[in-house]
């Protein structure tokens, strides 16, 4: 007997569309570093799932994509689109971006909504929205060899930190859940899509080289 409510669906149904448009990313960026076709499925797969591995591990829950294939599946059609549509999507940095803001925004949902029904308070769930939308893709950029775009002066985790604030907000006033999850969706895709064209960015933080204590001692060696 089939025991999903709609909330199950509609979770199962935005995890699904997160995993193609990250997984989407992710094999997007392997094919620019020209990576093979298992390298870059791999690639992909790992940006989908690893946030999402880490969530389920911390909340001591079955690891989502270890109970259907459907996740292999989606990252093997995302492939195979990006295979197809190679042209548009690997030249394109626009395209890029669209699917990673898309799929940080749909985890970021999926990441509260699993904490909060296991029963974690909401500052639990909002750190745990922004690890299912950051993490994979900080794994995805290590394999391909870049600095983690989580770590950089990027509107990142802060667009996801925003998002799960206004998760938070919005469900405090009677408006249905789904509200408070486009709510989030829409903060998190908003602000990224500013920072990008206006170039927002948090300060970095910066340290004299000269005040650093190994290079006193370099330079009391060298006298």
């Amino acid at each position: 007997m089939n025991n999903f409510t709609a909330d199950d669906t509609f979770i199962i149904a935005i995890e699904v569309l997160g995993t193609i448009a990250f997984a989407i990313s992710g094999i997007r960026l392997a094919a620019a570093k020209r990576f093979d076709w298992f390298g870059a499925y791999v690639v992909g797969l790992v940006t989908a799932i690893g946030g999402g591995t880490l969530r389920d591990v911390l909340l001591d829950i079955p690891v989502f994509w270890m109970l259907s294939s459907r996740y292999l599946a989606v990252t093997g059609l995302a492939l195979l689109t990006v295979i197809i549509f190679r042209q548009a999507l690997v030249r394109g940095m626009r395209t890029l971006f669209i699917f990673d803001a898309i799929g940080l925004a749909l985890f970021v949902v999926v990441g509260i909504q699993k904490t909060l029904a296991v029963g974690y308070p909401m500052w639990v769930a909002i750190v745990m929205g922004i690890i299912t939308g950051s993490f994979g893709g900080v794994i995805r950029d290590i394999l391909i060899n870049d600095e983690p775009l989580f770590f950089r002066k990027d509107i990142y985790a802060t667009a996801c930190l925003a998002g799960g604030i206004a998760y938070y907000l919005v469900s405090l006033t009677s408006a249905p859940l789904l509200v408070a999850q486009i709510t989030c969706a829409v903060i998190i895709i908003s602000l990224r899509v500013l920072a990008v064209h206006f170039d927002w960015s948090l300060p970095i933080l910066k340290i004299d080289r000269d005040t650093l204590p190994e290079n006193s001692d370099n330079d009391k060696s060298k006298q």
